[in-house]
């Protein structure tokens, strides 16, 4: 029989010669050896000296095959112990925190509020969101190594300046005049659930299409499902604006939910008249052409 992967030569060969040594005080003990050489034993116990051989035999052959299997065991945990120390990454620097922040400001997460701080929570949620990964908000190391190398956002539609709610992917992407992804967001958006609550009923739904900023307010505004924070009015009372909860996937009631931490600055950079394409996979329509047949009043 092969010897076991997991077995040293030096071990295998050690257990044959314990085994070996004890099959021969076995064998001089019940007169099976002499050292002038085999002892023939009368006929009468011939039938028992067999027995006796074969007990030995299988002795032997047990503890054979014992031994390699319990070296294997061990080596084959020591693998598994030293996988799992590779396993875990070293924690984050706080100067790889920094490069990471640095990167997703350059490429349009996330957003300053103001302050000149990064909301880095939310940038990393809109990158994650992004590029499909899994929602944590929780820098990892393959976080970060994605992060240094990957590319800014492309907006689906360009040449003008306007929004875009990527449905799919649950992100807001602001586009400059040059076609230039400005800030990316985390959305939340319509659930595309029935809903009866405070006396209203209907589908939480957030219309696919083009539409333009009809409207806005400073603020808080009260409406009959909630409040709304710095509200931009896009289509039939639906809004782009604040709240506190932006949940990971989609659970508003058609409105499309932003943090509060950039309310003021969207605010700003969606003048009355700006284009908004919202769409998913199966429903992008570009707003190009509609925009120069419709100038902004």
């Amino acid at each position: 029989m092969p010897p076991n992967r997991g077995t040293s030569p030096t071990m295998r060969e050690g257990s044959i010669a314990s085994v070996t040594a004890g099959a021969l005080a076995y064998a001089r003990a019940n007169g099976l050896y002499q050292r002038s050489g085999c002892r023939f034993p009368r006929r009468d116990s011939l039938m028992g000296t067999f027995k006796k051989l074969a007990l030995t035999v299988m002795l032997i052959f047990s503890l054979f095959l014992l031994t390699p299997s319990n070296s294997s065991a061990i080596a084959k945990a020591q693998t598994r112990k030293t996988r799992s120390s590779h396993t875990h990454a070293p924690a984050l620097t706080r100067g790889e925190m920094k490069e990471a922040e640095a990167r997703l400001a350059e490429m349009g997460y996330g957003t300053d509020g103001g302050n000149g701080a990064i909301d880095t929570r939310n940038a990393l949620i809109a990158f994650q969101k992004y590029e499909g990964r899994r929602v944590t908000g929780q820098m990892s190391r393959e976080d970060l190594d994605l992060i240094i190398n990957a590319t800014a956002p492309v907006p689906k539609d360009s040449g003008y300046k306007h929004v875009e709610v990527d449905l799919d992917r649950q992100v807001l992407l602001l586009i400059d005049g040059d076609g230039i992804v400005k800030r990316v967001l985390p959305v939340s958006t319509g659930s595309d659930r029935h809903y009866n609550e405070k006396g209203m009923s209907g589908l939480a739904y957030t219309p696919r299409g083009r539409f333009r900023i009809y409207a806005k307010l400073s603020g808080w505004r009260k409406s009959p499902l909630g409040l709304l924070y710095y509200p931009n009015y896009f289509s039939d009372g639906l809004a782009i604006h604040g709240n506190p909860s932006v949940p990971q996937k989609p659970e508003s009631h058609g409105c499309i939910r932003i943090p509060m931490s950039a309310a003021v600055e969207i605010s700003r950079q969606l003048p009355l008249g700006t284009i908004v394409l919202i769409y998913d996979s199966q429903s992008f329509v570009s707003a190009k052409d509609w925009a120069a047949q419709n100038p902004e009043r």
